[in-house]
């Protein structure tokens, strides 16, 4: 763990030297003065920042801590698109260099405008991220309802809201609104509902304003994986419980005898207590001729899910890569990494989440708000 701690710190060192490098290298040619020792020290404190903010800190000095993590998430993304930005250019700078071509004012224009591109895209991805959209979804099941039940279902869904020091009350307050105006018969929370520590969230009061959630036939979550980093899960299940929130953990609501909700552990359980329960045993009790919503946080096993007897699948985790090129890799990882398909009779739904990990910024994805009609036929 030591030898791979410092071999990773030894390669994002290297990354923000070389980006560090290249924009002293701007600052030279546009005759910007700035002492190499201030350069590099604000440079250090914003790229080791999000790294810093991390660690415990005595209580005096933790606002410095929220303020640093702050920093550095917005910095990851512009360390992550400023490494390929400035590699881009260096080899198009070597293959200029090759064929022999002038090359006297090239770091000038070709940094400068990597610096204006860098900056207008983290405004275009703060945008992306900080203003949510609806997407909607209308399913089919065929099962028809119970004698008196109810034929269609509404269904407000958020995944992945990380509520912590960089989304808070504002951000959630968008989500509260928008699910209280479209009045649903259920809410569902698909996990990763607090980022790792729950700190924040209670001294934050964010329970206040999640707690003012809406939903004529209930609202419930289930774990993600930063529920279970933060080591809080019996604090947050009380919490959650507290503001009207059941958190599902490998249990089944029966909704009136007319539905089944079946919240999963997530799969971060069976590398810590080897307590997960299938799809199958959580469903094996369950009346098959009633409609099952499956909630599982990561995208995964919807063939074992199907058939299992779930009609509908909802799932978060991936943000789908949250700011490109990351969705290449999402997509190969997870058999769908956002949106919706069908498995089967099974209908599968990938949200890419309402709030953000890291960075708040959302490059080639949206924060969104899931809304499905589903009727029973």
């Amino acid at each position: 763990m030591i030898v791979l701690f410092v071999f990773l710190i030894i390669v994002y060192s290297s990354i923000n030297f070389y980006i560090g490098w290249h924009l002293t290298e701007w600052l030279d040619d546009v005759n910007i003065t700035v002492s190499p020792w201030l350069f590099w020290i604000t440079f250090g404190i914003v790229a080791y920042g999000y790294i810093a903010g991390r660690f415990p800190l005595p209580e005096f000095a933790k606002p410095v801590g929220r303020l640093l993590k702050v920093i550095g998430s917005y910095y990851i993304f512009i360390m992550e698109a400023g490494l390929i930005l400035f590699a881009v250019s260096d080899l198009i700078k070597l293959v200029l260099w090759i064929s022999g071509a002038n090359l006297q004012d090239y770091a000038l224009y070709a940094n400068g405008v990597i610096v204006i591109v860098l900056i207008a895209l983290t405004a275009i991805g703060s945008w992306n991220a900080w203003s949510p959209i609806v997407r909607k979804y209308e399913l089919e099941i065929a099962k028809p309802p119970v004698e008196g039940g109810q034929r269609e279902w509404t269904i407000a869904m958020a995944s992945d809201i990380h509520l912590g020091n960089v989304v808070g009350r504002r951000h959630l307050a968008k989500l509260v609104k928008w699910v209280n105006d479209v009045k649903p018969d259920l809410v569902l929370l698909p996990g990763d509902v607090i980022d790792d520590s729950i700190e924040p969230f209670i001294r934050n009061k964010m329970g206040e304003v999640l707690g003012q959630l809406r939903a004529k036939r209930g609202v419930f979550a289930v774990l993600g994986n930063h529920e279970y980093f933060g080591g809080h899960i019996d604090q947050y299940v009380e919490e959650m419980k507290r503001i009207g929130i059941r958190v599902l953990q490998d249990e089944t609501a029966d909704i009136g005898g007319e539905l089944f909700v079946v919240g999963r552990k997530d799969k971060t359980a069976e590398s810590m207590d080897s307590s997960r329960k299938s799809v199958a045993e959580l469903t094996r009790p369950l009346d098959g001729s009633k409609p099952i919503i499956l909630i599982d946080h990561q995208p995964t096993k919807f063939a074992q899910a199907a058939e299992a007897g779930a009609d509908v699948m909802l799932s978060g985790h991936t943000h789908r890569g949250q700011f490109a090129p990351n969705h290449l890799f999402t997509k190969r990882l997870f058999e769908l990494d956002w949106g919706y398909m069908r498995k089967g009779a099974m209908h599968v739904i990938v949200s890419s989440g309402f709030g953000s990990w890291g960075p708040p910024i959302r490059i080639g994805s949206r924060s969104e708000m899931i809304l499905l009609h589903i009727k029973l036929v």
